[in-house]
């Protein structure tokens, strides 16, 4: 198929040239894709705008080589001005697409490309604060990826809980039985909302403090390193700072 269309949003962007861009894009349904944007950088480009990091458009592609390069372009979800103009916004995407960038492949998965959308919509419209959408976003990504985190039963044995120790390396919380020596405890507030940023709670989410989020975060960074086998770079930029009370 030399010619196809596909909903996609876009992860990055490089030079090419002196006109051109490659855009990575995670598609609905060819998973990730690597596209050539022929004259893109030009004043007078057709769809410039639309092919900028966190837009999500309808393509249309023709298949090359090495590198299929982008014919049509159109918006499906106008997110980049939105989300760029709050920096706390705009961190907190580039550490989700940088993620989706590493959990995804050609094949790709439809509920990656959907909760990608759905966290980039959320950010836009200022649902709820983006250090809270980045970690449930992070959770639910790594769950569809085949490493759902435990925060109930023991990820080791399966012992009912609660537990409250949380190691990594082992899949979430561990009972007292399996904690290796030194495993150090987690305070049940802590736990409560990393469960609730997993199955999507907001109204428990929100009503949790900032030092609570702070210990949820560095659990959420620390797991998301050990299955990516190393850190995001734009987690490190990642902004936690709580917006103001209107």
């Amino acid at each position: 198929m030399p010619v196809y269309r596909d909903e996609a949003v876009v992860l990055r962007t490089h030079k090419l040239g002196e006109a051109d861009r490659i855009v990575t894009l995670l598609s609905r349904r060819h998973g990730k894709i690597r596209a050539v944007a022929k004259g893109v950088r030009r004043t007078g480009s057709k769809f410039g705008a639309r092919l900028e990091p966190f837009m999500v458009a309808d393509l249309q592609l023709y298949e090359g080589r090495s590198l299929d390069v982008i014919q049509q372009a159109e918006t499906l979800g106008a997110y980049g001005a939105e989300i760029a103009g709050d920096y706390a916004s705009y961190t907190a995407a580039n550490a989700m697409v940088e993620t989706a960038d590493r959990l995804t492949e050609a094949e790709g998965s439809l509920q990656q490309y959907l909760l990608l959308v759905g966290a980039l919509r959320s950010l836009s419209r200022r649902e709820h604060t983006p250090g809270l959408t980045l970690d449930s976003y992070l959770l639910r990504s790594l769950s569809i990826a085949g490493w759902a985190p435990s925060f109930g039963t023991c990820s080791r044995c399966g012992k009912p809980g609660p537990h409250d120790r949380i190691v990594p390396q082992l899949g979430g919380v561990v009972c007292d039985d399996c904690a290796p020596p030194g495993t150090a405890h987690v305070d049940a507030a802590t736990l409560g909302l990393l469960g609730a940023l997993l199955s999507g709670d907001w109204s428990a989410a929100e009503a949790s403090d900032d030092s609570t989020r702070s210990r949820a975060s560095g659990i959420v960074a620390a797991y998301l390193q050990w299955h990516l086998e190393r850190g995001l770079r734009s987690l490190n930029h990642v902004s936690r700072e709580v917006p103001p009370a209107l």
